[in-house]
């Protein structure tokens, strides 16, 4: 069975907006580390509280950050 095709684009969000993932990571309050292993589709899982603090600093929906391909 194939991989589930939910592609995270924090990268894009990030260069429209002009912000780094560590300025997202302080503004989360999320560790880079953690940030980037999401960023790079390495996550299991996501937390939606997790999920709405990006929403809040991206000012953004769930599924500007995520989505199926």
């Amino acid at each position: 069975m194939a991989e589930p095709a939910i592609r995270v684009r924090l990268d894009e969000l990030l260069n429209e907006r002009g912000m780094t993932l560590t300025e997202l990571s302080q503004r989360v309050e999320i560790a880079v580390v953690n940030l980037s292993i999401l960023k790079n589709g390495h996550a299991k899982a996501i937390r939606f509280s997790t999920l709405t603090r990006l929403c809040d600093a991206l000012g953004c929906q769930p599924g500007d950050i995520l989505r199926y391909e």
